[in-house]
């Protein structure tokens, strides 16, 4: 008997978990079928029917069980939805696009929800009010969106929130003091919306686990955020991660972030802080993988050595665009070094090549002197090296083999001279490269050889001589950039140049260049269609470096930066061309700006001018233009500038569309033939110049008519004269013929007058009579 309750006690102890995994399995079939469960199904649907869904993400959203749809998971014990994950993918496999309309109040009913991504979507409208009903929330993101409105003040109530991202999207006002009430969050994103009002120690008051706050607004909002807080304020939490950009910070460096001793991450980027940098700052260094305090009025000298942290693999300094004095620092472990426009002073050290990591190197815009050091070569891992607008002299170190990564290499604005090394174009990579503004002297032939990748060349401004050589339009078939003005250069315009399919801009202004201007640039196609425009960098380092180039522009040199790359532009002034203008110019109607002034060009201003449509600049003043402005040239509605003087210019000036802005009468000075507004020469007809052009055109046409319809009479008269009567005088027979053939018609001719004059007697006497 024992046995057998034994036997049946290890049964039920055998059958027990079974029992009980049946017992969930039911109790979550009878919770799937409550109101509760039925109510997020349709709060669900309900917004998915607010949707705009071009991609079909949601197609999976039908049937009963709405766990089963893709982006919505539910709990394991008890089947609510918990989870609604509609982020747009980074990089999907196949297309697959944003969703768009509003954030529907039906997603309150899902009162079980603990995480809700919706970024990178393209929502709109505001945030439901009451979005704080939803207390089960740790995990919010909504960012990058179109989003407007404020931030719900009853955000305060998601007391388990541990992550919130509103970053990217267009939201407005003050930022809720209830904020401060979220004592879970670690994460506080709210970059790139226009906030405007002020943040003070109540908006952190309870936020004691925080560790991430980023608040980077967009440069146009004008620093519309003030940060009010008081000097002694001890913050309740220790944060990892502050950036701050755009905002009105403090005038000093704030006392608050010397109590952050965890910090590795920190932007305090136009804050308007004028301050010098605080020792203990400094002692973070250690620990620092990004430290940018660009932008703001920072003075004092840099210390030197430091070395930076290295637990990611890469490391950013950026303290550009302040009043920080001294010499030139080094630092350790950094892959991005910005300390350009600054005041920084002396030699660059010569051992910089000892900071190895580097793949930035950014000291535009300081006082440095002495000579480029050899070791800069020794930075093998570099993609940016930008030393112009300094006060470098000496010679370009020979030595570039192993900088093999190199993209970008501006030494511009400098007092360097000699030779370019031919070393310098070793670097398979190297797209962009300026030397200009120097005293770099000889020629071209042995030094750019093989510099093929190049996608931009400036040499402008210095004292090179010799020819252009013709394989710049052989082998730099990727130049988008030619600048060479400035220079001692002689010879013809090579006709190699034409084929550069992609130059924007030609420059080869205050030269000695002499022959004609090649008809071929006619084939220049990317002055002739419009194209989209690749950045040389990949996004890693395109933000680390602004291509700057000084052209001349509507008669003033401006220096272009962002906008270089759609900007359009052929110069060829100041040289000692010949020959008439190529009429195939005209067929460029993307270019923006044409300056052949200053030469010796001959001819007429081809008449079909008006094709190119894009042109805003056009400067051909000081040549030996003749003939008349045409009219053409009136239908360039985009033309802005004009400068046609001193040539040999004759006839009325247009007066139609652009010509009536043009009311400076120094763009036409020196055409002694040239009439009409704004010159105070009058034409002979006011207002109607182009109406007598072509009146006297008709009148040309008129006598070259009349002058062969004489001279056809004179010959005609003696061919038909003697083709009559010496043919009667030679043959008797068509005499006689031709004479009896008179007589005939005479007789018949008098018997028909004879007859009809009768007539005509007789039936006036019979009139006579009857009237008496």
């Amino acid at each position: 008997m024992a046995r057998r309750n034994t036997s049946l006690l290890f049964l039920i102890l055998l059958l027990l978990p079974l029992f009980l995994e049946l017992f969930q399995v039911i109790a979550l079939v009878i919770d799937s079928s409550t109101p509760d469960a039925e109510m997020e199904r349709k709060a669900l649907l309900e917004f998915k029917a607010g949707l705009g869904d071009p991609s079909g993400r949601l197609s999976s959203w039908v049937g009963g069980d709405c766990c089963k749809w893709k982006g919505v998971d539910c709990s394991k014990e008890t089947g609510h939805v918990i989870k609604l994950d509609l982020r747009k993918p980074d990089q999907p496999s196949e297309a697959v696009f944003p969703l768009s309309g509003q954030i529907s109040d039906s997603l309150l009913d899902l009162k079980y929800l603990n995480y809700l991504d919706l970024s990178s979507n393209e929502l709109s409208g505001p945030i439901p009010d009451s979005i704080g009903n939803l207390d089960n929330l740790r995990y919010l993101d909504l960012s990058n969106n179109s989003i407007s409105g404020s931030i719900p003040p009853s955000i305060g109530r998601l007391l388990l929130l541990e992550e919130l991202d509103l970053s990217h999207n267009i939201m407005n006002g003050t930022i809720p003091e209830s904020i401060g009430q979220l004592k879970d969050l670690h994460t506080l994103e709210l970059d790139w919306n226009p906030w405007t009002g002020a943040v003070s120690e109540i908006h952190f008051m309870g936020l004691t686990k925080l560790e991430h706050f980023s608040i980077y607004l967009s440069p146009a909002t004008n620093n519309s955020l003030v940060f009010d807080t008081k000097s002694d304020w001890i913050p309740p939490f220790s944060l990892g991660v502050i950036i701050i950009g755009n905002c009105k910070l403090s005038s000093t460096f704030p006392a608050w972030l010397g109590t952050q001793k965890e910090l590795y991450h920190i932007i305090l980027r136009n804050v308007g802080i004028s301050d010098t940098i605080p020792e203990w700052l400094w002692k973070l260094s250690p620990q620092l993988e990004w430290l940018d305090l660009s932008r703001n009025q920072l003075s004092g000298k840099l210390p030197t050595p430091l070395s930076f942290g290295t637990s990611h693999g890469w490391c950013m300094a950026d303290l550009s665009s302040n009043r920080l004095e001294g010499p030139l620092p080094l630092w350790y472990n950094l892959t991005y070094l910005c300390l350009g426009n600054n005041l920084l002073s002396g030699p660059i050290p010569s051992n910089i090549g000892d900071l190895s990591s580097l793949r930035i190197l950014d000291l535009v815009g300081n006082l440095l002197n002495g000579s480029i050091p050899s070791s800069l070569s020794k930075l093998q891992k570099s993609r940016i090296i930008d030393l112009s607008d300094n006060h470098l002299s000496g010679k370009i170190p020979y030595n570039w083999n192993d900088t093999k990564m190199l993209d970008i290499l501006d030494l511009s604005k400098n007092r360097l001279d000699g030779e370019i090394p031919s070393s310098i174009c070793s670097m398979p990579t190297i797209n962009f490269l300026s030397l200009s503004d120097n005293n770099l002297s000889g020629e071209l032939s042995p030094s750019l050889l093989n510099c093929t990748g190049l996608t931009s060349l400036d040499l402008g401004n210095n004292r090179l001589s010799g020819e252009i050589p013709k394989w710049i339009g052989e082998r730099m078939g990727l130049l988008a950039q030619l600048r060479l003005r400035g220079n001692m250069l002689t010879g013809n315009i090579p006709q190699q140049l034409c084929g550069l399919s992609d130059i924007r801009i030609l420059d080869l202004a205050h030269n000695n260049l002499s022959g004609s201007i090649p008809p071929c640039l006619s084939h220049l196609s990317a002055l002739k269609f419009k194209a989209l425009l690749d950045t040389p960098l990949d996004d890693l380092y395109s933000g680390y470096y602004t291509e700057r180039m000084d052209l001349v522009v509507k008669g003033k040199q401006m220096e272009f930066q962002r906008i270089l790359s759609i900007v359009k532009l052929i110069d060829l002034s100041s040289n000692n061309l010949l020959g008439e203008i190529p009429h195939g110019i005209t067929n460029l109607s993307t270019l923006g700006t044409l300056n052949l002034s200053r030469n010796q060009l001959t001819g007429e201003i081809p008449e079909d001018i008006g094709a190119m449509q894009g042109l805003e600049t056009l400067d051909l003043s000081s040549n030996r233009l003749s003939g008349r402005i045409p009219l053409s040239m009136s239908s360039i509605t985009s033309l802005s500038y004009l400068n046609l003087s001193h040539n040999l210019l004759s006839g009325p000036i247009p007066t139609t569309n652009q010509f009536k802005t043009f009311n400076d009468p120094s763009m036409y000075e020196g055409n002694p033939g040239l009439c009409g507004v704004p010159l105070s020469t009058q034409c002979s007809t006011p207002n109607k110049a182009h109406k007598d052009e072509g009146n006297e055109n008709e009148d040309d046409e008129d006598g070259w008519k009349m002058s062969w319809f004489f001279t056809s009479m004179g010959l005609g008269f003696p061919v038909g004269f003697w083709a009559v009567c010496g043919t009667l005088a030679l043959k008797n027979s068509w005499r006689h013929a031709y004479f009896q053939f008179v007589d005939e018609a005479k007789n018949r001719l008098f018997v028909l007058i004879a007859i009809n004059v009768a007539r005509f007697k007789r039936k006036m006497e019979i009139n006579g009579g009857t009237h008496v």
